[in-house]
């Protein structure tokens, strides 16, 4: 598998439209001006609206995103990178998977496998 490196200037959502913010502690490699993006960063999701269908409906949006197919190839400080093409789990604050996580938008100048 290969795709374009993702960085924290990446757009990233849960498949609610909730947001994702990717905060590294990468401070040496860039893509496109963007410090690249790791499998041990860690994955904030807000603004998630999912519920779980109740009476009354149940809170349960997204807050985290768990990383389950990183590049194998290309590592950063001693951790995979990811791409478009790496597969992450969206997950819920008592972590219930809630679907996978989509890249809605990366750098195009730098791929990763």
């Amino acid at each position: 598998m290969a795709g374009n490196t993702l960085t924290v200037n990446s757009s990233l959502q849960c498949p609610h439209g909730g947001a994702v913010q990717i905060i590294t502690t990468n401070t040496r490699a860039k893509a496109d001006g963007g410090f690249i993006a790791t499998i041990a960063d860690t994955f904030v999701v807000s603004g998630c609206p999912f519920q779980i269908p109740a009476t009354p409906p149940i809170p349960s949006p997204c807050v985290t995103v768990q990383w389950l197919v990183p590049d194998t190839r290309v590592k950063v400080n001693g951790s995979f990178t990811l791409s478009q093409s790496s597969v992450g789990l969206c997950l819920s604050a008592t972590q219930l998977p809630q679907g996978p996580v989509t890249v809605a938008n990366t750098q195009t100048k730098v791929s990763s496998m």
